[in-house]
């Protein structure tokens, strides 16, 4: 009889050999997954004996991810900021970096937002970062707003699965459903990998919508499309801040000076890339 330690140990062998980056974590998250257990649980279940029941299944995942199918989408859930979001090929698998800009605008501009803040998630995907500052802030009136219905729907699935009730979603090409709405905080994950990137691009991400990556041939194509507009519809005092790639920077922070805003900065991500502009109206 197969051991969940002899499991664990052959699948990241398997693993390895396909180049999967970080081979005995993933097996662990697939085992834990099939045992519904924690990661750590699976320390003290080492000489369990694993049911052909448990077995099979596992091998169909493990093959998928030797395939490149991403790790997240195969145990149907993403950690962010301590709450757990479903994630499936409806919407953009969340980073590490977009996790950092959600701590830094809880840290640092959330606290000067009025008592009821309005906030806006353009580009929502799956809801990670509007909800999340939804469920930190309860009196904050969030809208999650995003083009693919698909990403919507996803996100009230995760809204649903939080007991976040102070959320509402709108399906709009950036702003052309929100009227003339104004927020105190706009933020935006939005599609900036060049089409250029396409071919070299890791193949997990060939599993997440090309509608949440790409944005035209050098990236910038939405984000100069939607900064002047976003600057017109913060109210005064309000926070602008954006995800954006690799050497896009100085782009973004004239897009936000030329739009008017002040307070014009990048801030970098744990990489030391320049990875959130940031900026506020007078």
């Amino acid at each position: 009889m197969t051991t969940v330690l002899e499991t664990l140990d052959k699948g990241t062998s398997y693993l390895t050999k396909k180049g999967i980056e970080d081979a005995r974590r993933n097996m662990q998250m697939l085992v834990a997954h099939q045992l519904a257990c924690t990661r750590m649980d699976l320390y003290l279940r080492f000489d369990q004996p694993l049911e052909e029941s448990d077995l099979a299944p596992l091998r169909e995942l493990l093959k998928k991810r030797g395939e490149g199918v991403p790790i997240q989408h195969l145990v149907g859930l993403v950690t962010f900021h301590r709450r757990d979001f479903k994630c499936d090929g409806r919407g953009l698998i969340p980073r590490p970096e977009t996790e950092e800009l959600a701590e830094w605008l809880l840290k640092n501009a959330c606290p000067t937002l009025p008592a009821s803040p309005r906030i806006l998630d353009m580009g929502c995907g799956s809801g990670v970062l509007g909800l999340t500052l939804a469920a930190e802030i309860p009196a904050a009136a969030v809208t999650l707003a995003d083009l693919s219905p698909d990403a919507l729907a996803l996100s009230r699935e995760n809204a649903a699965e939080l007991e976040v009730t102070n959320a509402r979603f709108v399906e709009s090409d950036l702003f052309s459903a929100l009227g003339e709405e104004t927020y105190d905080l706009i933020v935006a994950n939005l599609p900036y990998v060049p089409e250029a990137d396409r071919p070299t691009l890791a193949r997990e991400l060939a599993h997440d919508p090309a509608l949440a990556l790409f944005g035209g041939p050098d990236g910038m194509d939405i984000i100069r499309k939607f900064v002047p507009e976003a600057a017109r519809r913060l109210a005064p005092g309000g926070w602008l801040a954006l995800e954006i790639g690799i050497d896009q920077a100085p782009e973004s922070e004239a897009l936000l000076g030329t739009a008017g805003l002040t307070e014009v900065k990048t801030l970098n991500d744990l990489s030391g890339i320049a990875r959130f502009p940031t900026a506020r109206r007078a």
